[in-house]
């Protein structure tokens, strides 16, 4: 669509969107400018101005209070919403929703079990059973499932029906991805809400709240106890950088331990379960989003991975991706500022066994100077964390929202912008006849292949779109002949398509333009044919989400569309919660035991707010 275009469709939106009430007086609304409104204003902002990656006041008012509040308190706000008050942040949720809060609502109130199961089945096996576990369904990430485990092909979706849903309370955001194991389905939510389900019915096996609200994808291994006790844990991460291990048949929770101390630090990436180690990586986005704002001490969050014992919770090493912060120049106001900073870890860490090493994926710098490590792939060993090779894709992306091009003598942002180009996705090992490949795409929308035998050497480089710095590249997918990834490239005039490479040299074997967007309203912010989500591969074909909330098969062979399904409604949920399908990011699509879960709603920067779970099966 035309920039033009987008301009009066902005215009109609504001002159639309009043709220549907008038706040508590004017003290909410002055918190909210005085807090907030420096970064989401009333109209859209254009690509390549300070404020393009925040929402806009119209994009905010599709939320519901509940929503918004929660982001402030448990999500990907919270570093934000650390400095109101709880009555501030409860008054600035209902004046930028025009809604009025349930006054019973309470974000960190304990979860109730609804529609629990009748009875209480014992797990199966996690590690013999068939199932999806974790993000990328194997250590190696590739996100691919096989007849056998997933019971569906290319010839199956057609026949797809859609058995149940489940809805995630008070949330804009569907983002973390379902797990399957041992015969049970796992969820969780940006509420801090987990759940164990029977992926049949739907129906609920337990229920547990977290410190904070749930991004990452879950994982499911086995554990013992001092005692010696064995049992299967369920292993997440949340957005205040703690993770956890619950015990899979109960939901008790077996440890909580701090990642990182860091105020900005979260987890988004599924911590990867490998032989009694639970391999954690870190994110800062919470300050990556205010480093240039309110003489902020710009900035000391560096990414890092843990490793920790999945038996009792300890620390077996860490290693950082970025060098150690050391005081820079001082604002105008007398402001220490500090750098480098950045190189959070957005993804899941892959496992290369025959290697004994781990790979990572880095996103940009926050803070000159320049760093060797941001926008990388990295080896560590398996055993210390010790960085074996790394490649860098970008080098000096320092980004920082909120800053100019060019920002001589204001040391809160990078002296030079750089074009926010993270790696999101998980590094995908693949082999290729007697070789082994590392392939990942990146936001810039160029994939790469690097050779793990020649410290991560670049074989070939494929660009398949445009690039955007905003909205992520979230995960691609191999069937070990050809590598599958979705085209988000959001700010730029052409977002949106699919691209099936070789995964030998990365010749394009095909590529498809976004499909004619769905109906899911073009008078709404966040409706677009952006597809950055993670996608998913099964024999003959590969699953893709998009912003215009379709659900997408594409024919492996050519990349013809043989199946779609529309989330652009409101679903009767069988936990009794309201849950309508919006924009779709970020998470794809899990398949396992003949049926299809996915995750419909992805409000935020790049799309509108959605909260269902949807299962899909076969007659």
């Amino acid at each position: 669509m035309h920039r033009h275009v987008k301009a009066v469709q902005a215009a109609l939106l504001v002159a639309l969107a009043a709220p549907a009430f008038s706040a508590q007086g004017t003290d909410d609304e002055l918190t909210f400018n005085s807090f907030c409104g420096a970064c989401h204003l009333e109209t859209p902002q254009p690509a390549g101005s300070p404020n393009e990656r925040a929402p806009s006041r119209p994009l905010l008012r599709q939320f519901t209070a509940e929503a918004i509040l929660n982001a402030l308190a448990n999500g990907k706000m919270q570093a934000q919403g650390s400095t109101l008050s709880d009555a501030q942040r409860r008054g600035v949720s209902e004046y930028i929703s025009g809604k009025r809060l349930d006054p019973k609502f309470v974000p960190a109130g304990p979860v109730e079990v609804a529609n629990r199961c009748p009875v209480d089945r014992p797990m199966g096996d996690a590690a013999a059973m068939p199932g999806w576990n974790g993000f990328g369904n194997s250590i190696t990430g590739t996100r691919y499932q096989d007849a056998k485990a997933g019971g569906l092909t290319a010839a199956d979706l057609p026949k797809l029906k859609l058995k149940w849903a489940f809805g995630y309370a008070n949330v804009g955001a569907a983002r973390a991805q379902p797990t399957v194991a041992g015969g049970r389905l796992f969820i969780a939510s940006e509420n801090g809400e987990v759940h164990a389900l029977d992926p049949k019915s739907g129906c609920t096996y337990w229920s547990y709240k977290a410190l904070a609200g749930v991004r990452t994808a879950l994982s499911v291994g086995a554990y013992r106890k001092s005692d010696g006790h064995r049992g299967q844990a369920v292993f997440f991460g949340d957005q205040r950088a703690n993770a956890y291990a619950l015990d899979a048949q109960t939901g008790m929770k077996l440890w909580t331990t701090k990642v990182d101390l860091h105020t900005s630090a979260g987890i988004t990436g599924s911590p990867t379960y490998y032989k009694g180690l639970l391999y954690v990586p870190v994110q800062g986005l919470g300050e990556e989003g205010r480093g240039s704002r309110d003489n902020y001490p710009c900035c000391t969050f560096r990414g890092s991975v843990m490793a920790i014992d999945v038996n009792t919770g300890d620390r077996v090493w860490k290693t950082y991706t970025i060098d150690a912060p050391q005081p820079r120049e001082k604002s105008a106001l007398g402001v220490q500022m500090w750098g480098p900073a950045g190189g959070g870890i957005w993804s899941s860490p892959s496992i290369d066994a025959k290697r004994g090493v781990l790979y990572v994926a880095t996103g940009n710098a926050y803070a000159d100077p320049a760093q060797k490590m941001s926008n990388s792939i990295i080896a560590m060993d398996l055993a210390t964390g010790a960085v074996k090779w790394a490649k860098q894709a970008i080098p000096a992306d320092n980004w920082a929202m909120g800053c100019e091009a060019k920002n001589p003598g204001n040391p809160a942002c990078p002296a030079e912008l750089g074009p926010d180009y993270d790696f999101s996705a998980t590094p995908v090992l693949v082999k290729v006849g007697k070789k082994d490949l590392i392939v990942i795409p990146q936001k810039s929308a160029v994939a790469f292949a690097l050779d793990p035998d020649k410290q991560g050497e670049i074989v070939w480089q494929q660009t398949f779109g445009k690039g955007s710095g905003l909205g992520g590249q979230w995960g691609a997918a191999t069937d070990g002949m050809l590598f599958y990834t979705g085209v988000n490239d959001f700010l730029t005039e052409t977002p949106g398509g699919m691209t099936a490479l070789r995964v030998s040299d990365g010749t394009p074997v095909w590529k498809k333009p976004p499909p004619s967007p769905l109906l899911c309203g073009e008078k709404k912010p966040g409706c677009g044919p952006g597809q950055g989500g993670a996608v998913t591969a099964i024999p003959g074909a590969v699953l893709a989400t998009s912003h215009d909330g379709g659900l997408r098969a594409y024919a492996a062979k050519d990349g013809a569309v043989v199946w779609q399904f529309d989330t652009n409604r409101e679903f009767p949920t069988v936990n009794g919660v309201k849950a309508n399908g919006a924009s779709m990011d970020g998470p794809g699509a899990v398949v396992a035991g003949r049926m299809l879960f996915i995750n419909s709603g992805y409000g935020g920067l790049v799309g509108r707010p959605g909260n269902v779970l949807l299962a899909f099966g076969l007659e």
